[in-house]
């Protein structure tokens, strides 16, 4: 008799776990173990000019062409959100299905792999509209990383850029390349450093030693090299005629300098600054076609020959278009010439300015400002340097580096009643010079990380490092990063 008790609670036990398999099996089916952070999309879609409309419903497509229904997603992919765009260029749009199903691998494997994991894993589907049916045109293994959101760039009018969002908030850009999509890099990371203010000991120095300028770069290097683009402020003019060498008040720099900034690795010079017209307009043609033919973008300076070009330079990197734009306060009271007033970039007519930056930012994904202002040896901003931020700001420039006052002032971001963002550098101070004065001995790296997102290019990190300039006994002047505990201003992320 208790063997037929025993029987019969193994008997119910047997069926009560096929059942629990049987739920836990349902559930599986059902997704539902995936994983808590996915935000199921719903909604209608028209694709192709009106003739298709896309129905994404509990986790399920269903396409419909001239309002019949036409074609269902596999029951075995769980559709997390569809898109409908023209992702390979071929002016058809494609349906992208952002889903998970499982195992890694699609209908076909690699040799190597025996048999296929049993764990939901994220897929991106591609299909072409084919009247009566959809086609498939890829179909991805899983993707290598856990994406929230799929969409496309909102200012790519042909939609050909597919952004995936991870649950953190981090995008990433993918582009078709003939069969699947290739990652592309979304951001782009600046350095700018300061004043490279050419006193006479300075110069003395490095003619004294076989004309190599090398050393004024030597510290920094690595941050040049780690960085996508990075920028310096050309204070005084360059030349190659030794009788024109010249200390303050009005510079004349070796062209050895110039040639040292190519070297290290800068792609940008701003040399809009008050001593721009030191050594007259053949300074500035010098400057700017020795700058030119070195591929190292000149800013805030143009010659007789250039007069009828944009005021700003455009800059394309990992599918991002800058506009560069360098102005200054003025130029010591050197006056330019009458036939070329655009020879040195100047904050004068306001009107002017502002139809620049529109002009500028009609013309880019991202507008940068370099701007040469202040009261010298100040360690605040002055109502000059505040008027024009808002100038700034209100004419959408993303970011503004100031350079003039020999002083390390602070960076903040601002903001307009449109919550626009624009970040400013007030001054990062001289990056070297001979000045005696202790304030003047601490300048600064700007650096700041441009990323591409699914509503335009934003600013994702920014930091401004102290530089310490020193002079060794040979009178060898140096720029060098401050210790780590010697930083006022903590980078952002």
């Amino acid at each position: 008799m208790n063997k037929g008790r025993n029987i019969k609670k193994c008997a119910q036990s047997a069926a009560a776990f096929a059942a629990l398999c049987a739920v836990l099996f349902l559930l599986w089916q059902n997704g539902a173990f995936l994983p808590r952070w996915i935000e199921w999309k719903s909604g209608i879609h028209i694709a192709q000019s009106g003739q298709y409309e896309i129905s994404l419903h509990n986790k399920s497509v269903t396409v419909f062409y001239d309002n019949a229904p036409v074609w269902t997603s596999p029951k075995n992919v769980k559709v997390q959100a569809a898109l409908s765009c023209d992702i390979d260029r071929d002016q058809r749009e494609e349906l992208i299905l952002l889903c998970w199903k499982t195992g890694r691998y699609g209908k076909h494997k690699p040799f190597w792999v025996r048999r296929d994991e049993a764990k939901w894993s994220q897929h991106i589907f591609v299909y072409r509209y084919d009247r009566q049916t959809m086609r498939p045109k890829w179909m991805s293994s899983y993707i290598g990383q856990n994406v929230a959101e799929m969409s496309v760039r909102s200012d790519d009018p042909f939609r050909t850029h597919l952004l995936l969002t991870d649950p953190d908030g981090k995008i990433s850009s993918w582009f078709w390349d003939s069969w699947g999509f290739t990652k592309e890099k979304t951001e782009v990371s600046f350095a700018a450093f300061g004043d490279n203010l050419i006193h006479e000991p300075i110069y003395r120095y490095g003619l004294q030693n076989g004309k190599d300028f090398g050393f004024l770069f030597e510290n920094v290097r690595e941050a040049i090299a780690q960085s996508d683009i990075a920028v310096l402020n050309q204070e005084t003019p360059l030349t190659d005629t030794p009788a024109l060498y010249s200390d303050y008040p009005r510079f004349g720099t070796p062209a050895e300098v110039g040639q040292a900034v190519a070297d290290a690795g800068f792609q940008i010079v701003t040399c809009a600054t008050n001593h721009a017209m030191d050594l007259g307009a053949e300074g500035i043609r010098f400057t700017k076609n020795f700058f030119d033919s070195r591929n190292v973008k000149c800013l805030g300076i143009q010659t007789e020959t250039a007069a009828n070009s944009p005021p700003y330079a455009i800059l394309e990197k990992n599918g991002i278009r800058f506009a560069l734009l360098n102005y200054t306060y003025g130029t010591n009271g050197i006056p330019l010439p009458k036939d070329s007033p655009r020879m040195v970039h100047l904050l004068a007519d306001e009107n002017t300015v502002r139809r620049e930056l529109a002009a500028a930012k009609a013309d880019s994904d991202f507008l940068i400002v370099f701007v040469h202002w202040g009261t010298e040896y100040a360690p605040e901003p002055d109502d000059f340097q505040k008027k024009w931020a808002q100038v700034f700001l209100s004419c959408k420039a993303d970011v503004v580096v100031g350079t003039h006052s020999h002083t390390l002032q602070p960076c903040e971001l601002l903001m307009d009643d449109g919550g626009h963002e624009m970040l400013v550098f007030y001054s990062i101070g001289n990056f070297v010079s001979a000045q005696p004065e202790k304030s003047c001995t601490k300048g600064g790296m700007a650096s700041f990380t441009v990323s591409r997102t699914a509503s335009g290019c934003k600013i994702t990190a920014y930091d401004l490092r102290p530089l310490v300039i020193t002079r060794q006994k040979e009178g060898k002047y140096t720029a060098a990063p401050a210790a780590a505990t010697d930083r006022p201003h903590a980078p952002h992320q």
